[in-house]
């Protein structure tokens, strides 16, 4: 994946005066993610802790650019700029480059430790799907309609949604 630099101005051709106006253009080269990290530098990493884990804080050193994304569709403004967007790139001590890399349209504002967990969020997802599949039978149905599939999915997400409150709720204490 590609990107321009926060600093990247669009460039809007003249317009001939027949057809549709011409959509404006950066004139400078996107490079990928991870030269601009690299470009970025080691020092500019920071350490971020973004959750407690079982047996000690979650934390690691992450670099955070605003970066305007290149390559195939990028989404460009009616005035033809593309907006901005966070660039994170863990960077592990003792590493020579970065490791994971996320892009996110959160805004500015966000603090770094928030931006971070968001990012790592993902295996949350994964689990629960998996738990979807395998426990509760997701990938069970095998009838022909979309009624059918679709009261499958309602039960099959209930039943999630139970067993997800069950194990986040404190358990009502016993009767003396």
């Amino acid at each position: 994946m590609t990107a321009h630099a926060e600093s990247a101005v669009p460039h809007q051709p003249p317009y001939e005066g027949l057809g549709p106006r011409p959509l404006s253009r950066y004139r400078t080269r996107p490079v990928s993610l991870r030269e601009h990290v690299l470009t970025q530098g080691r020092d500019s990493a920071v350490a971020v802790t973004w959750r407690k884990g079982a047996k000690a804080a979650m934390s690691a050193r992450f670099v955070f650019l605003r970066v305007r994304l290149a390559g195939r569709r990028p989404k460009p403004a009616p005035d033809g700029v593309i907006p901005l967007r966070w660039l994170i790139a863990q960077w592990p001590e003792g590493e020579n480059e970065p490791v994971k890399y996320w892009i996110s349209n959160l805004p500015t504002d966000i603090p770094a430790h928030d931006l971070v967990r968001l990012a790592k969020l993902r295996w949350r997802t994964e689990h629960d799907y998996r738990e979807l599949k395998t426990t509760l039978g997701l990938d069970h149905f095998e009838g022909r309609s979309f009624t059918g599939r679709h009261r499958h999915v309602t039960l099959v997400t209930a039943a999630h949604l139970f067993l997800t409150e069950q194990r986040t709720c404190p358990k009502v204490p016993a009767r003396a």
